[in-house]
């Protein structure tokens, strides 16, 4: 096991979370659960996870040296982690209530310019920011094996049915679905005590959520990710939920786009090769 895996894991068994916690408010009324690592006075950086996940899905990020060097904001989407969770699905629906979800955070932090990076679901909810509010203000993008439009031709088999079994109304069908579609975001799976934890946050989000988010626009999107000055887009090769098209296609929309491939990761580069991911994103956000 990495250091970096064996240090989150020890320091996520204590009675005190790490890092600092921010006061959100979105404007919907909802509460989200943020955190914020690292000196206000340095470069700033947003981490925004994927569906099903949380704030936690970015140990390796938030205890690893990039703290020495950033300001770090992670929180956890609506209806995920500790963060409210409706339990209508129309709250999940709108994508201009994700990009005002992100808007209040980067607010609560009083965050100047920060790069936003954004992994699967989170690269929609950045597009619908950056579609909605512009690229001023923000440093840059790293978008992770991130899902860049809802459409079927890119997402692969795998992905498409799961969308079903993640929200049936069988408890049985969904305790499996969640199972199985946190072990296909690994090409090389964590260790049996990091996965367990995993589980539980991916348990935690409510049917409402996998039934409002499948009905997320995309107008606007490729448009917000072609305005972007600075583009990195991050690709797990061995993806099992994305197509390579999802993120290769950014480089069509954004000529200013980089794409950085690691041969053997899934959907998961930055928890599977986390030290070349730190170094890259570091690099990226200080550039």
């Amino acid at each position: 096991m990495a250091a970096t895996q064996l240090r989150a894991q020890q320091q996520l068994s204590g009675s005190v979370e790490p890092g600092q916690p921010l006061a959100v408010r979105t404007p919907d009324g909802l509460r989200l659960s943020a955190r914020a690592y690292g000196d206000p006075g340095h470069p700033e950086i947003v981490l925004v996870h994927g569906l099903g996940q949380s704030r936690l899905s970015w140990e390796l990020q938030t205890d690893s040296a990039l703290v020495q060097r950033f300001r770090i904001v992670t929180f956890d989407l609506r209806g995920h982690g500790d963060s409210d969770k409706p339990d209508e699905a129309p709250a999940y629906a709108d994508g201009a209530r994700w990009a005002d979800d992100l808007g209040a955070v980067i607010a609560a932090a009083k965050l100047r310019r920060p790069t936003l990076v954004g992994w699967s679901l989170g690269g929609l909810v950045i597009g619908h920011y950056v579609a909605r509010r512009g690229i001023d203000g923000i440093g840059g993008i790293n978008l992770v094996n991130a899902v860049t439009k809802l459409s079927p031709d890119l997402l692969t088999q795998t992905s498409l049915d799961y969308a079903g079994r993640l929200a049936s109304p069988d408890l049985s069908a969904r305790t499996e679905a969640i199972a199985r579609f946190l072990a296909a975001c690994f090409a090389e799976m964590p260790s049996a005590e990091a996965f367990a934890r995993m589980l539980v946050f991916n348990g935690m989000v409510p049917r409402a959520v996998q039934q409002g988010v499948v009905r997320i626009g995309n107008d606007g999107l490729d448009e917000a990710f072609a305005r972007a000055p600075r583009l990195l887009v991050t690709f797990g090769a061995k993806d099992a939920l994305t197509r390579p098209e999802m993120s290769r296609r950014l480089l069509t929309l954004n000529p200013r786009a980089t794409l950085s491939i690691y041969e053997q990761a899934g959907h998961t580069p930055f928890y599977e090769d986390a030290e070349r991911f730190n170094r890259e994103l570091g690099d990226f956000a200080s550039s």
